[in-house]
This record gives C-alpha cells, structure tokens and sequence, in this order.
C-alpha cells in the first residue's frame, strides 16, 4: 500500500508550525487506516529546501524527524523534487531515509507500472520556466547559492515564492493552463503504454480518472494539494482513492496482481 501526496509547501519556524503538525497527523492517521508502507511525495514538499555541507534549516526539525520515524518503522519514502525543492539532495537521503529524483520515475504498483513526477517543465509553452530550470539545476548554481549564509537564503527564497504565490492567489488551479497540460502529457503517455499509473501534483487541483491503454484502462492521479485542499491519495492494493484530510472523496479500481 502507498501514500502519495504533493504540494504541502512547509514552512519553518513558528509560522508554518501548525500545518507541519497537521501534515504529521494525517500522515499518522492514515497509515493507521490503511496501513501503507511506502510513501511518495510528488514535489514541492518544503516552500524552500537547499542543502549546506554542514548546516541544515532546524526550522523543519520536528516533520523530518516524522519522516525519519516512518523510515524506522521501514516505510519506504520517495520523493519526486518539484521546483520548491529541486536541491534536495544527500541530507534528505542519507540521514531521513527518502529517495529524491528530479526526473520521471517508475514504480511498481504490484504488477503494474506507475511513472511518478512533479509536474514543472511539462508544459512546452513556459519557455522562462524551463530557461530558469535549466540554470537553476546546474551545479554551478547551488555552488554559488551555498554561499549566502542559510538565514539569507530562506529569507530571500520565501520572499521570491510568496510573491509567485499573490500573483496567482485567485485563480482556479483546476481551470488553469497546468491543471491541463499535465492532464493531457498524463493521457500520452497512458495511452501509448508507458505507464498504468501517471501520477503528478503541481497543478493544484486533484484529480483521479480512468484513462485507455493499450492493455486495458489505466489511471491518470494528481494529488492536489496539501497547503490548501488538504487533498492526497492512497493505494491500497486494489483500489485508488482521492483523500481530503482523511475522508474519501472518489475512488477507481487499481488492482496491482
């Protein structure tokens, strides 16, 4: 059984305190629930995260020593970096236990093949976007970036997503440009057979519907958001169900033998 979720966007300290407690509880309760023993976080899982050699942000102290805890337990953590945490790297690997990619990824679902990803890039028209991914990524970048000392470096990141985040505050996620690029990026690659599962976030707006393949009927899953719709997925074994908070909103069969 797996958990996917995306798009929860923590923040340190005092001010994102309670939603980094609520995401821990949640992600008790449903493991209580269901059971699941690997999760997956499809990007954006911290507002900022960048990694020093010898210094890490303690303002997110308490959720990844929760996800160290899941790794104890033996949960398997994944996590597909989104364009808020694109730097995650060895600290998240070595000491909390999740297995971090910046490119699409295949997991099984029992027998059947799930790609996993973010979401950014995608769309071929956000030509800015794709130019800023490229240079950000680069080596040379978080080398230079490593410089400023941690407190600047959040101070300066927050202040650069806060001022994304207004601009587009009061647009419908499901109506918009990325709800649909990735809804129909999703549908290829469902239908020319390189997944049964397509599972993204980014856009913001939930979504679980069937899709054909060249095998049968797969499944196009975007997890929405946890910073706002508290929305997420788990796979149970059979079925694939959308979450808000813990209720169950939709559900598709996904059996995985």
């Amino acid at each position: 059984m797996t958990l996917l979720f995306s798009d929860a966007h923590l923040k340190p300290g005092e001010e994102g305190k309670a939603h980094r407690e609520q995401l821990i509880r949640f992600l008790h309760q449903t493991r209580t629930r269901y059971g699941w023993t690997r999760l997956v976080c499809l990007g954006d899982l911290f507002d900022f995260w960048f990694e020093y050699r010898h210094a890490c942000f303690s303002g997110y102290f308490d959720v990844l020593r929760a996800f160290a805890n899941l790794r104890d337990d033996g949960v398997e953590l994944h996590l597909a970096c989104g364009n808020h945490d694109f730097w995650a790297g060895s600290f998240l690997e070595e000491e909390i236990g999740f297995t971090a990619r910046s490119e699409p990824f295949l997991l099984p679902f029992g027998s059947r093949r799930a790609m996993l990803f973010h979401g950014d890039g995608i769309d071929p028209a956000d030509r800015a976007y794709r130019f800023y991914r490229r240079i950000a990524r680069h080596p040379a970048s978080s080398a230079l970036f490593r410089l400023l000392h941690p407190d600047l470096a959040m101070a300066l990141a927050r202040a650069v997503s806060g001022g994304s985040r207004k601009l587009f505050s009061d647009e419908d996620p499901a109506a918009g440009r990325q709800a649909r690029v990735l809804r129909e990026h999703a549908h290829s690659l469902l239908g020319s057979g390189q997944a049964d599962l397509v599972a993204c976030g980014h856009a913001h707006a939930p979504t679980l519907e069937t899709w054909p393949t060249p095998d049968g009927t797969g499944v196009y899953l975007n997890t929405g958001d946890w910073i706002r719709q508290h929305t997420a997925a788990v796979w149970t074994g059979t079925r694939l169900i959308l979450l808000r908070q813990e209720d169950e909103v939709h559900a598709v069969p996904f059996p995985g033998d």
